[in-house]
């Protein structure tokens, strides 16, 4: 009776212990992709180009999950606290960099709490005004705020998103004071310029392409350092009159850190695949976005540098968030 006891107990421990040690190879099911601004803006036009092709090349759905709010910090906290399994992918965008030294108490660590995966995709920014707007050029609008200080308003995806910061910078470089109006992502700030409600945005490219060209918008100037290959009528804020302002925005993949590395490689190498292949290139291009791609490591080294770019920003510019 003993013997059979203790061969039964060895039986039962094999049994418990089959799922630790024979898991099932990545990925066995549905991948969640947390989008960190609505719908609408270059973040989800990106997430579901690539998404869709991970999802081919995974053989697992890989679901959006848009949750936007609080700066870009409620999607970036949520997916910090995902289980590090691989099943949890985040984008990033150059606001988390931001975010990093304008907020004073963040739920999350963005250089501790994740690992990079891959640089995607940048973009310029975009000054526009509604038509009602009586300007036609960025000299126009920096004399127009001038004769009315703290009348204009300018709409951005919210608070400390990067077209917020590049307003603020402009108002610094430009001397101007033109109040700042937050919206929760580029989607719902771009139905408030086009509706009239808002005067003045900082946007980036994908948001208004399409406006701009139906001439629902009025377009003035990039932020980028030189032209954007998707707007070249459009002039630089530097060339506009701003000599030194520069402000782009970019776009990249990360997973909660301790996510095994093969995992990481793989989830490296499909997203450069998808960033290669010719429809997600015609629909990243139709909407102002230029594909990057790079090493985790080379990503990593991104991420750091924008922290400290955009921490002398905000101590520059007096920007605190509590």
């Amino acid at each position: 009776m003993a013997h059979i006891r203790c061969s039964w107990l060895i039986y039962l421990a094999a049994v418990l212990a089959g799922p630790v040690l024979a898991q099932a190879p990545y990925p066995s099911k549905s991948v969640r992709f947390i989008l960190p601004f609505p719908p609408g803006g270059g973040t989800d036009t990106l997430g579901r180009a690539i998404g869709n092709r991970l999802s081919e090349a995974l053989g697992q759905q890989v679901v959006m999950d848009n949750r936007p709010g609080g700066g870009a910090n409620i999607g970036a906290e949520i997916a910090a606290k995902s289980p590090p399994d691989g099943y949890t992918l985040f984008m990033v965008t150059t606001a988390h960099t931001v975010n990093a030294t304008l907020y004073r108490n963040l739920g999350y660590n963005l250089v501790r709490d994740f690992a990079p995966v891959s640089l995607l995709a940048s973009t310029a920014q975009v000054v526009v005004v509604h038509p009602s707007v009586p300007v036609k050029s960025l000299k126009e609008l920096i004399a127009l705020a001038k004769s009315r200080p703290g009348d204009l308003q300018f709409a951005s995806s919210g608070s400390g998103s990067a077209p917020h910061l590049a307003g603020e910078l402009f108002n610094s470089m430009a001397g101007i004071t033109m109040l700042h109006i937050p919206y929760k992502g580029g989607g719902p700030a771009v139905v408030a310029l086009v509706s009239g409600e808002g005067a003045v945005g900082f946007t980036t490219t994908p948001s208004v392409i399409h406006h701009l060209k139906s001439g629902r918008l009025r377009g003035l100037a990039v932020t980028s350092a030189k032209r954007s290959p998707f707007l070249p009528g459009l002039p630089t804020v530097q060339e506009a009159g701003v000599p030194g302002y520069e402000a782009g925005a970019w776009y990249g993949m990360l997973v909660p850190t301790g996510t095994p590395k093969d995992v990481i490689a793989r989830l490296h190498a499909d997203a450069l695949k998808a960033l290669a292949k010719d429809d997600v290139k015609a629909r990243l291009d139709a909407s102002g976005l230029a594909p990057i791609g790079s090493t985790p490591e080379e990503f990593g080294t991104h991420i750091w540098s924008e922290v400290v770019k955009w921490g002398k920003v905000v101590k520059a510019t007096g920007m605190r968030v509590d």
